[in-house]
């Protein structure tokens, strides 16, 4: 079952039984389980018939007391498992998985990893509670994410704006959402979020971010790469090697598609390189004529080192500010 039948089945009030949520991806199963903690009951009916526990204070048998109790004053209990990854005896709970209470209304926040799904639990879960696994959204896809995230709270955004964000924020969800809830703080529904308040809101740099490095190492400007790198090499804890190096890879291996592609519209390009919009293919056009393939897979060589590197594989002395440096030198000269 997806997040969107998920909440609007709870939105027309159909609660059901059990709800098992599982995955890496705590953003969505956090969602669910406050949604329900929100709605399903009264705040006059939640004092005697909602309760929160958490996986590491409890075993089963918590958890079976409280399913089956009866509502007082009310149609219905809410039971909230939160960090059930750290119960003792889950799979105690089948027998109650089996028959559950019409009453209770049991939530499980198995976040942050997946229920083994050849398991007997893993069986009798799916065939009587709502499952949902909440999977972590993929790097080429989180522009997309945060574009059709903003959407859904009344504001629009442009297609750099949301790869800037992306490309600052990562993946990880609740991160993202928290921002841009900062971001829509005083902007009036409606209104776009443009670079201009991501740089005023938040703390990136308009010319210093690895959005700018990465389209100076894609034109060559050697000035501006190393400016870029300075400003990094200075505030290197707030701009983690590792992350640097995940991002540059990813950009050269829309370089080497685009090059590959070179002959086709912008917009199948777009489509290979998992764009936003073919707005930004000129960009990887034009860093796909300054590097050929040959210079492209010395790259990839050179990011990979790096990144060994920078995890002291192969290193016992070199500080990542001068590892960066050398990366970025190492790039703009490969041929």
């Amino acid at each position: 079952m997806t997040y969107q039948n998920i909440i609007s089945d709870l939105k027309k009030g159909n609660y059901k039984p059990i709800y098992f949520l599982h995955g890496e991806e705590a953003y969505y199963i956090d969602a669910i389980s406050k949604y329900i903690e929100k709605h399903a009951l009264t705040e006059a009916e939640k004092a005697f018939n909602q309760i929160v526990l958490y996986g590491k204070d409890i075993d089963f048998k918590n958890v079976i007391d409280n399913a089956r109790q009866f509502p007082m004053m009310a149609n219905r209990r809410v039971v909230i498992i939160k960090e059930a990854k750290d119960m003792k005896g889950m799979e105690m709970l089948a027998s109650y998985f089996e028959k559950p209470s019409d009453q209770t209304v049991l939530v499980i926040a198995h976040k942050h990893k997946k229920l083994d799904g050849r398991s007997k639990l893993a069986k009798v879960i799916k065939k009587n509670a709502v499952v949902f696994e909440s999977k972590p959204v993929r790097d080429y896809k989180i522009a997309e994410w945060i574009s059709n995230y903003v959407r859904e709270q009344g504001y629009s955004i442009d297609g750099k704006s949301s790869m800037l964000l992306g490309e600052y924020l990562g993946t990880d969800l609740s991160k993202i959402t928290n921002e841009i809830t900062k971001l829509t703080v005083n902007l009036e529904k409606g209104n776009t979020i443009d670079a201009n308040l991501i740089h005023d809101k938040i703390e990136i740099s308009k010319d210093f971010n690895i959005f700018e490095l990465q389209n100076a190492l894609g034109k060559k400007d050697t000035a501006k790469s190393f400016l870029i790198t300075d400003y990094f090499t200075k505030n290197i804890k707030k701009h983690p090697l590792v992350m640097l190096n995940g991002s540059l890879y990813n950009y050269f291996v829309k370089v080497l598609l685009t090059a590959k592609n070179i002959n086709k519209s912008d917009q199948e390009i777009a489509s290979k390189i998992k764009l936003p919009n073919a707005f930004f293919v000129k960009d990887y056009k034009v860093a796909a004529r300054n590097y050929n393939l040959s210079s492209l897979v010395k790259i990839f060589d050179f990011i990979k080192e790096a990144d060994a590197r920078s995890k002291g594989i192969g290193n016992r002395s070199t500080p990542p500010e001068a590892i960066l440096t050398e990366l970025v030198y190492k790039i703009l000269h490969a041929a």
